[in-house]
């Protein structure tokens, strides 16, 4: 039995389109043991997946080296037959370089992709997706036929969501990490105010449920609409079970975009200061995109987004017409 080690220790969405990877493993080696190392905290997205046997999590926020040199420990134990770090910085590069692998394969700018068996190119902003970034690193081992990312939802998930699918609804995941990539809060109110009739459920982590409830308090509550605010009282799955079923889910470019793309839901990305060509857009059957018209000379304004708009304008979110959003 072959055993393969897939690392990626960056960022929610990171680990979701990180699952791509491991559908593909798993197509090719359907009885091979596959494993994963993320940070703590993502371990939920990956809970009684079908595939995944193992799931490392690396303690990144306390005693971090001193966790690292444990999650190397544990998976240098394993002697892995392959491993694959997708994440491009030094730590997992390290996990990779010292995991004792027969075949050790990640990207060139890793800092220490010289200790790997194979580096591979990464490009970001040549209409290449993320998950056809990620295939190049398995391909001489599987094939160059991109696999989508998947999450698994257990019946539980789905059946703990169940009381909020009574009618047909709408799911909003208002907010970002990034305050450029984040739609603002009146145009999540004007846009709400602007769709047809329907419940409306906002998504979030604990911490956005302030945000959420702010815009609750604000829209113009329809006959036939209520609005919920389900910030930090859903987990991952419970989450992705809920978009999976909605009539559509309006979401920035940030980690609930993935969430509907493992799910194949029905998902409207908005675009503020990124866009799509960077590779990290939705990928939905029934997929949209939404941004700015306008020809902004400071668009984009990098790869990440920023704290605060760097011309202290934001047109790049304020411009954006509502219209366009409408189902």
């Amino acid at each position: 039995m072959k055993k393969f080690l897939v690392i990626q220790t960056a960022f929610i969405g990171d680990v979701i389109l990180a699952t791509a990877v491991v559908e593909k493993i798993h197509q090719y080696y359907p009885d091979a043991q596959i494993d994963f190392v993320l940070r703590q905290g993502n371990e939920g997205l990956l809970a009684h997946h079908p595939f995944i046997k193992n799931v490392l999590v690396w303690k990144k926020k306390k005693n971090k080296i001193k966790n690292l040199l444990a999650i190397i420990r544990q998976v240098k134990d394993v002697q892995y037959d392959y491993a694959i770090t997708i994440h491009r910085f030094s730590s997992s590069g390290l996990i990779l370089a010292l995991s004792g692998a027969r075949f050790k394969v990640g990207f060139d700018k890793n800092p220490v992709s010289y200790l790997f068996t194979e580096k591979v190119k990464h490009i970001i902003g040549v209409g290449r997706h993320e998950v056809e970034r990620n295939q190049q690193l398995i391909e001489s081992f599987t094939d160059s036929v991109v696999s989508r990312p998947k999450l698994y939802p257990t019946n539980e998930n789905f059946e703990s969501v169940a009381k909020y699918k009574s009618s047909p609804y709408v799911c909003i995941a208002p907010t970002s990490v990034w305050f450029t990539k984040q739609f603002p809060k009146e145009k999540w109110v004007e846009l709400i105010n602007a769709l047809p009739d329907k419940n409306i459920y906002l998504l979030g982590a604990p911490a956005d449920s302030a945000v959420c409830e702010e815009i609750k308090s604000t829209i113009d509550i329809h006959k036939n609409t209520m609005c919920f605010n389900l910030a930090g009282k859903l987990n991952f799955l419970q989450s992705a079970a809920m978009m999976k079923d909605a009539v559509m889910n309006y979401v920035n470019d940030s980690a609930p975009m993935h969430m509907a793309s493992a799910m194949n839901a029905p998902v409207t990305a908005i675009y503020c200061s990124t866009v799509p060509a960077f590779g990290f857009g939705p990928l939905s059957d029934n997929s949209r995109i939404a941004q700015t018209d306008e020809n902004l000379d400071c668009r984009p304004c990098g790869l990440h987004g920023h704290k605060v708009c760097p011309k202290g304008h934001f047109k790049c979110a304020y411009s954006i017409d509502i219209n366009k959003l409408i189902i």
